[in-house]
């Protein structure tokens, strides 16, 4: 979970996650949205792909790059359980009023 928490530190690789939502995109289609040289759009992807966020594939020259929202899911709900955050259902003030 340290991993995903980390990777979702940085705000650009936030941004590259936001990107994947609509679909999966190559390293240069996403390195567009950005003013950054190419290592540090590599370094960027290779965090994401560490935190398993992003699934990467080989399209001839191009890497194509998949969002795995699964894995975000799963940490997300983690984290909030860790807290006791929708562990149980338990009702609302507004809930018991009703």
């Amino acid at each position: 979970m340290s991993l995903v928490f980390k990777a979702l530190a940085d705000p650009t690789r936030r941004r590259v996650l936001q990107l994947l939502q609509s679909g999966p995109m190559s390293a240069g289609e996403l390195s567009k949205h950005f003013d950054v040289s190419k290592p540090t759009m590599s370094a960027h992807f290779a965090v994401l792909k560490d935190a398993d966020l992003v699934h990467a594939e080989k399209a001839g020259k191009s890497i194509i790059y998949h969002l795995k929202l699964s894995v975000l899911e799963e940490a997300l709900l983690g984290f909030a359980h860790s807290f006791g955050i929708g562990a149980e259902a338990t009702p609302t003030k507004l809930e018991t009023v009703r």
